[in-house]
């Protein structure tokens, strides 16, 4: 019986990933077109092939739909990681020149804007009209401010800041780099190839913030 018990628990577990993954992809389609506002929970749980119940009952209103389906678009996985744990912030501190850094960045970058762009400029748009949106919007904003900014201390770590910058000031121009705008524009509506657009990442942010070495 014990072992029934468990396996159940196990089953019941493993279903209930199922749908809360579900939803968010339904979530994730139907915030994008027809658009957040446009999407009432009951279009969602039809999509996702649940209840509307089971909506509430997994994430309580529509706001927290759209904050978690945020958060897992731009993480990739519902694992509840600290940014300083995640596996592409740990090979990026290990390394020694901070170029190679920018690069391993470019990397990521580019890896989950193709995940993240229609959901992101989706979300910019409806900022400019939803409260919950906008809240969510600005949270997003301050969460890449803090990861930029200790980004800029680990290149000012490197000692090949320009004298001209400093851990503030580098922050705000990697923050403007990485906005997902830039890949929108140059890699999905121009065209360009992936390798080109991180080839642009790299050799901008090192112009703008480091200094010959």
């Amino acid at each position: 019986m014990v072992v029934k018990r468990q396996y159940d628990a196990t089953r019941r577990q493993e279903q209930a990933r199922l749908t809360r993954r579900a939803i968010l992809s339904a979530a994730g389609k139907l915030f994008v077109d027809p658009g957040y506002a446009a999407t009432p929970l009951t279009a969602v749980a039809a999509e996702a092939g649940v209840s509307v119940q089971t909506v509430y009952a997994i994430f309580g209103n529509k706001r927290q739909l759209l904050s978690d389906l945020v958060d897992v678009t731009i993480a990739g996985d519902d694992e509840a990681v600290a940014l300083p744990d995640r596996a592409f912030v740990v090979e990026i501190n290990a390394l020694a020149d901070p170029v190679a850094k920018l690069t391993r960045y470019a990397e990521h970058l580019a890896e989950i804007h193709a995940r993240q762009a229609d959901m992101m400029i989706a979300l910019a748009g409806a900022a400019t009209a939803e409260p919950d949106a906008a809240a969510i919007f600005q949270k997003n904003a301050d969460d890449r401010r803090r990861g930029m900014t200790m980004f800029a201390a680990e290149l000012a770590s490197t000692g090949r800041l320009r004298a001209d910058h400093d851990v503030e000031s580098a922050a705000d121009v990697l923050w403007l780099a990485m906005d997902v705008i830039n890949y929108d524009w140059l890699v999905r509506q121009r065209g360009w190839p992936v390798e080109r657009y991180r080839r642009w990442y790299v050799e901008t942010v090192a112009a703008a913030l480091l200094n010959a070495g």
